[in-house]
């Protein structure tokens, strides 16, 4: 399979690529580096990722900017560091992808277990999760040709120590864990699910 996985200098992308790249094709995309540097928050730049691509079988988004911070320092502008990032990043890959990747390929996105589980400094995450879930149930009765979306929704990973603090009394996902989540999104025949490794 070709696979486009954005956000592949992150914790997460870089430990796919490891698994995947052995029997797939893949595609790495960052903001800088990688095959194809894209940011996602720029439709223009999101087109021109795919036409450099080509058709593809899948695509996986651990990227997904967003606001950390007190609730008091928040207004408009860092609210739209989630909304123009982690939301319509994502969903703008979706919306210019449908029509690049190949009959019965599937889109997984990432959302969070913040989405029904907030915590403190990540209200801009949890309305974007939310929102990126809410936008993968309606898409995956829209889409055609037998493309499946999905949504893969961790809680703080093992190798991310940086957030435990900000996670009180969870029990880190383990990246294997997190692998098996995506496997079963992009190489499963489910649509319209929200994954909880």
């Amino acid at each position: 399979m070709k696979i486009i996985i954005v956000g592949a200098s992150g914790t997460m992308g870089k430990h796919l690529i490891s698994a995947f790249e052995k029997d797939h094709e893949i595609i790495k995309v960052n903001t800088t580096g990688g095959d194809i540097p894209t940011d996602i928050t720029s439709t223009a730049s999101i087109e021109n990722m795919y036409k450099k691509a080509g058709p593809f079988d899948a695509l996986i988004c651990t990227a997904g900017p967003t606001y950390v911070g007190p609730w008091k320092n928040m207004k408009d502008a860092e609210f739209r560091k989630g909304i123009d990032g982690k939301l319509m990043g994502q969903i703008n890959l979706v919306l210019i992808g449908q029509y690049y990747i190949k009959p019965k390929g599937s889109f997984t996105l990432i959302s969070g277990a913040l989405t029904s589980d907030p915590q403190l400094n990540f209200a801009n995450a949890s309305a974007a999760n939310g929102a990126v879930e809410a936008f993968v149930r309606a898409a995956a009765i829209e889409l055609d040709n037998g493309i499946r979306i999905n949504a893969v929704s961790p809680s703080v990973i093992e190798n991310s120590p940086q957030y435990f603090s900000f996670f009180p009394g969870e029990i880190p996902v383990t990246m294997r864990q997190l692998e098996y989540g995506f496997r079963k999104s992009v190489f499963g025949a489910n649509t319209g699910q929200i994954i909880k490794p």
